[in-house]
């Protein structure tokens, strides 16, 4: 995924976060991430491709309303995969300071179960240590994780001519029980596209 608009979308978004009073000063009231806007088009992308918003169970394929998206989190001794609920109808802000809150709760250990137990779908992120493309391993009853590498500068080619872009690179695994590589790169595909298109985010 090319992540020029993105990242430039991401700054004025930045740039007019209004000032809110703390214990600390005054602080802007969110700071979005590279990550939060992940979250967020992976959910719009599940809303589009509903087929591929679906958990395995033992009984049946069960199809979600929402899309719930869990994050890996590293914490000492492992992973927890604390969720964002209903991502496809929170805004930037409400997700990023959601995910502030969960990550911080979960380095401490004082996640509730319901924080971290079921969820549709996961991103995993590992760009912020220079990993490039990885394959991330599936959380049950999740049938699909997406896995995100570093957005990097590569040349690319438009229209005949070389041209320098920032590339990011994102592999999903998938349950094949509920979502097959077609369906999988669908929703690959509906991901891209809010990416590269970040405004229809902000909808």
């Amino acid at each position: 995924c090319e992540l020029d608009a993105l990242l430039a979308l991401r700054m004025q978004l930045n740039a007019a976060a209004p000032m809110k009073k703390t214990e600390k000063g005054e602080v802007p009231a969110y700071k979005l991430s590279v990550n939060d806007m992940v979250i967020k088009a992976m959910a719009m992308a599940l809303m589009a491709v509903p087929d591929a918003n679906a958990s395995w169970t033992d009984s049946a394929m069960v199809k979600h309303k929402h899309a719930d998206v869990g994050v890996a989190v590293s914490i000492p001794g492992g992973l927890i995969t604390p969720i964002i609920r209903h991502a496809d109808e929170k805004t930037l802000s409400v997700i990023s300071n959601e995910m502030k809150d969960l990550a911080g709760r979960a380095r401490s250990r004082k996640l509730k179960p319901e924080e971290y137990q079921g969820g549709t779908t996961a991103v995993s992120n590992l760009g912020m240590f220079g990993v490039k493309d990885f394959a991330a391993v599936i959380n049950p009853p999740h049938a699909t994780i997406l896995a995100v590498g570093a957005g990097e500068e590569r040349a690319v080619v438009k229209k005949g001519e070389i041209r320098i872009a920032t590339v990011m690179s994102v592999t999903l695994s998938t349950d094949h029980r509920a979502v097959d590589g077609a369906l999988g790169a669908e929703l690959l595909g509906a991901f891209k596209r809010m990416v590269e298109n970040p405004m229809g985010m902000l909808v």
